[in-house]
């Protein structure tokens, strides 16, 4: 029967509203053919809880974890045509070390418990991408010096290029820095301001109604002036420490006041209907005078976490804990 992904089956948003256990799911659609000489990655946002992809009949991956999101590159199993794309979700219900969170073993939930979530939960969606791309980007801002440090990783190995990095507050350009790239990682460090008192209040990210974000622009450029990839992304200059048993932000003080956000909808359970419904819940917990929110048992989107931090609210986040504890559970809760 069709699904609307990326809805999970035991939702009524998703067209199937299943009742009762569900212990494997499979999806099937189509997938466009190659574009070209760019590579087609496939992302998938989350799928509880253990997930095998086949495309074009090869076996191309593999994940265990229903909260954490895996990608894969599928170029090469793609025809000119295009191929079927396979999508399999193993999720025994009975299963108790297994990270569940609030969701219920039972048919109907009872107690604390709520709807159970199988498959495909969280945005699946295509990318396509130049062979010598940025594959992904780490920050680490340090409020103290007013210096960033960046650590770029590329999809393959690059030689006779070079590596663009603008940083921005607002309209100010803080950071217009080029490196030379010769592998598969590049890392750098660049100053922030000159360290003054006006940098160091309006640069830094605070909890409340005006935080400071740096967004970042990122441009891999052949020698010849091609350009090979671009991507944009912000961090921001702040830290977190626990001393004296208080909470410290840029070594700050800062009062925990969180709301308690199971983070599901009436109609769509653990996944947000849109980003309007991301937004609204977090410019709620701001009118009710809350400094954040303490998303309960459950891994939140990243539409969530990039809105809360440019509204200046703290986030809470936990890893769905096991119902039944022991080796087994906390093996897989690490990994």
């Amino acid at each position: 029967r069709p699904i609307r992904v990326p809805y999970a089956p035991e939702t009524p948003a998703s067209g199937v509203h299943w009742k009762g256990p569900l212990n494997r799911a499979w999806y099937r659609r189509p997938l466009p053919g190659r574009a070209g000489d760019r590579r087609t990655v496939l992302h998938l946002g989350a799928v509880d809880r253990i997930c095998d992809v086949w495309v074009g009949g090869a076996h191309v991956a593999s994940h265990e974890g229903g909260y954490t999101p895996f990608s894969v590159d599928v170029t090469d199993s793609l025809g000119d045509d295009g191929a079927d794309l396979m999508v399999r979700a193993d999720d025994d219900p009975l299963d108790l070390e297994a990270p569940r969170g609030k969701q219920d073993w039972r048919d109907e939930p009872h107690e604390i418990w709520y709807p159970r979530t199988t498959g495909i939960w969280r945005t699946a969606w295509l990318e396509q991408v130049a062979p010598r791309h940025i594959a992904d980007v780490q920050w680490r801002g340090d409020p103290r010096t007013l210096r960033v440090d960046v650590r770029v990783e590329l999809a393959v190995p690059v030689s006779g290029a070079r590596l663009y990095l603008r940083l921005r507050a607002g309209d100010r350009l803080l950071v217009d820095d080029a490196v030379r790239v010769d592998g598969a990682v590049v890392e750098r460090t660049v100053q922030v301001g000159d360290g003054g008192f006006d940098d160091r209040s309006r640069l830094l990210w605070r909890p409340g109604p005006d935080p400071t974000l740096l967004d970042a622009e990122l441009a891999l450029v052949a020698d010849d002036g091609e350009v090979l990839d671009e991507v944009q992304s912000y961090t921001a200059l702040r830290s977190v420490a626990v001393g004296d048993g208080r909470l410290l932000v840029d070594d700050r003080p800062v009062p925990l006041r969180l709301v308690l956000d199971q983070g599901y909808w009436p109609d769509t359970g653990a996944t947000p209907p849109d980003v309007a419904a991301l937004r609204r819940d977090l410019e709620l917990t701001r009118a009710l005078g809350f400094t954040g929110a303490r998303k309960h048992q459950k891994t939140e989107d990243p539409r969530y976490l990039a809105l809360a931090d440019r509204m200046g609210l703290m986030v809470w986040a936990e890893m769905p804990s096991a119902y039944r504890p022991g080796p087994t559970a906390s093996e897989r809760l690490l990994r």
